[in-house]
């Protein structure tokens, strides 16, 4: 059975969570009786995933929040799902995580892999398994779609994210990353 049709209810408690399996929802109980539920980012949720995103940006010392870049962007990738998919938690309806993947081919492993991008959780929810959630969440979709590896970057000096990446299966790579713009003069 796909795995959007076989998700995951996680119950949180202190941290840890029993997951049981049920039809097309996730449904998560946080300690203060509000639930969470990750599902696909829809075109509506445009606005509060920019507001999520500039709170990343902040952080980060190579982007700013540019909030036109972003809706294109986002836009984009919700319009076209072979590009990727963008996933988000929500607490009734506020949206409070969002991470996206996006899917290229690896000849070195020849076949379908993701690179992790703009996982953030909101402030206020954090501490509450969120972030552990959505990316279980993504890793196990990844699997599903076929995805031999899942690649991501964080900021050098972001211990915290790294630790969190590593809890999670991910681990350092002894490749570096070398970036090019070609969008703007960079005199």
């Amino acid at each position: 059975m796909p795995y959007t049709n076989n998700l995951i209810i996680a119950l949180l408690y202190l941290d840890k969570y029993i997951e049981y399996k049920i039809t097309n929802n996730i449904k998560t109980y946080l300690p203060s009786n509000n639930y969470m539920k990750i599902s696909t980012a829809r075109v509506q949720d445009i606005p509060n995933l920019c507001m999520l995103l500039n709170i990343l940006f902040e952080q980060e010392k190579e982007f700013t929040p540019d909030e036109k870049a972003q809706i294109k962007g986002l836009n984009t990738i919700i319009e076209t799902p072979e590009i990727g998919e963008i996933f988000v938690a929500r607490d009734e309806e506020n949206v409070i995580g969002i991470v996206n993947l996006l899917y290229t081919i690896s000849t070195a492993l020849g076949g379908k892999v993701a690179i992790l991008e703009d996982m953030v959780v909101d402030k206020y929810a954090r501490g509450k398994g969120v972030g552990s959630v959505l990316i279980d969440h993504v890793i196990n979709h990844a699997k599903e779609k076929g995805c031999k590896r899942i690649t991501l970057l964080t900021d050098v000096d972001n211990t915290s994210a790294q630790k969190f990446y590593i809890k999670h299966g991910f681990f350092i790579s002894d490749m570096s990353i070398l970036r090019h713009r070609l969008d703007y003069n960079m005199s």
